[in-house]
């Protein structure tokens, strides 16, 4: 199943965890700080040589003495895409990656929908095949469900690139983008994260993957089938055959990480047989917990 009864207590328990210890890149705050005239006095902060002097507490330095500036909060609606793989490699593994990606993709919906924030739900393969447009309110939560269960995988190829051009022709506002995939792309996974980069969006990758993906315990005569294009063949898996593929697989895995360290764009990447709630809490704990 793959919405449980206690479903929803478990992201509302995430939802509360996530205000109290995690307000990073994944999640953005909605308020910035800023000087000067706001809608909600913060906090003070030391004056600095350069600083506008029209921002000082005049009324604490009558009194003490200090060199205090005001800080307000401006609130921000932030705008979250949430940008699901559903090519038919991710209905691999049992439980299939699919599975874990929609319920991360609804656990996240929840938290930003709960904190008030537009939330919208981006379905790709070779291109964007499905949306939930941009909406909010914690109530919004159960058609977002409705929207992940009846979701199918498609498509004979993954093209991240393309999914993120559709995003951007429906005038999407720059925001946050979280990419939930196993990102194998044969156009390359970085020409869509470029894309994002280049637009100004905060960018999330979590990559999936199936535990037999990485490590296949076969030798020996097999048919091989490419779950995407369904294309077959017929070989014979050698030891050195099989440990360039692991290595081909690793390195994959590395170039995702590498990508993200150089652009400073957040990345999880996790085996499908994890639970969602315990790879949602290993992110916050990453992104500032």
């Amino acid at each position: 199943m793959l919405f449980p009864a206690d479903f929803l207590t478990r992201l509302e328990y995430l939802s509360i965890i996530s205000k109290r210890v995690f307000r990073g890149q994944l999640l953005a705050q909605r308020r910035t700080m800023q000087m000067g005239a706001g809608i909600e006095f913060s906090d003070h902060r030391e004056y600095n040589s350069g600083d506008d002097l029209r921002y000082l507490d005049w009324n604490i330095y009558a009194r003490h003495g200090d060199l205090l500036l005001k800080r307000f909060q401006e609130e921000q609606d932030l705008h979250v895409y949430l940008m699901l793989d559903c090519s038919r490699s991710m209905s691999f593994g049992t439980p299939s990656k699919f599975d874990l990606a929609r319920q991360l993709v609804a656990a996240l919906a929840y938290i930003a929908l709960a904190d008030l924030d537009r939330v919208a739900v981006i379905a790709y393969a070779n291109g964007v095949c499905a949306e939930l447009p941009i909406t909010r309110g914690k109530a919004r939560i159960l058609p977002f469900m409705k929207f992940l269960e009846e979701l199918p995988t498609s498509g004979d190829e993954t093209n991240l690139e393309k999914a993120v051009q559709g995003l951007l022709h429906r005038g999407a506002r720059t925001g946050l983008a979280v990419v939930v995939s196993d990102l194998f792309d044969e156009h390359g996974f970085q020409k869509g994260l470029d894309q994002l980069r280049h637009r100004r969006f905060d960018a999330h990758v979590i990559q999936l993957h199936d535990p037999k993906e990485a490590d296949p315990a076969l030798l020996g005569d097999a048919e091989l089938i490419d779950i995407e294009s369904e294309s077959v063949r017929r070989v014979t898996i050698t030891e050195r055959n099989l440990k360039l593929y692991k290595q081909l697989f690793t390195d994959h895995q590395a170039a995702v990480r590498a990508y993200c360290c150089t652009y400073n764009l957040g990345c999880t990447q996790a085996p499908s047989v994890v639970r969602f709630d315990d790879l949602i809490m290993k992110m916050m704990r990453e992104s500032g917990g």
